[in-house]
């Protein structure tokens, strides 16, 4: 069964600030998706339904703030850095509920970004980070959920939202 990938849902703004840089600035012919914030990059797909039970148990009952900081280089792209210990603990919190399903890659630190550019030489992946940077200024952003993703070979197809405000029922 394929893989799930957990992401961080974004607000609407800070969302599309990064989706239309990810459109202009990655490869057109592999960009497969819009913007996000990977927590988790692969998790057992026959597991799908105590993976979101647990999102929805650590789910907080607000936005998560998240602070923009700056872009990294990612060799051959360009991401933009993001800080937010509430983050932090929340990632780590699911981490601790899924130890025996941590890919390498999950079990590695847990370092906040958003890829707006990738596979591409690092001459242009160098000339966009210093375009950005140079209009860069720090700012605020939302975590507003977590998105639950079943990887598709390339592209990925939401499985669930588990959203971070309560709602009346």
């Amino acid at each position: 069964m394929e893989p799930l990938i957990v992401t961080l849902k974004l607000d609407a703004d800070t969302f599309a600030r990064f989706d239309r840089l990810r459109r202009e600035h990655f490869p057109t012919k592999l960009n497969h998706l819009s913007a996000h914030l990977t927590l988790f990059h692969h998790l057992p797909g026959e597991e799908r339904g105590r993976v979101e039970a647990d999102l929805r148990a650590v789910a907080p009952t607000a936005a998560v703030e998240l602070q923009v900081t700056g872009l990294c280089s990612l060799g051959r792209g360009v991401a933009f850095e993001l800080a937010s210990p509430p983050l932090n603990s929340l990632r780590a919190e699911l981490a601790r509920r899924w130890p025996h399903w941590l890919t390498p890659q999950d079990r590695q630190g847990f370092r906040p970004h958003v890829t707006v550019q990738n596979k591409v030489t690092p001459e242009e992946a160098r000339a966009l980070k210093a375009l950005l940077t140079a209009d860069f200024s720090p700012f605020t952003a939302r975590g507003e959920g977590f998105q639950l993703w079943r990887y598709l070979n390339g592209p990925w197809a939401l499985e669930a939202e588990v959203p971070f405000l309560i709602h009346p029922v």
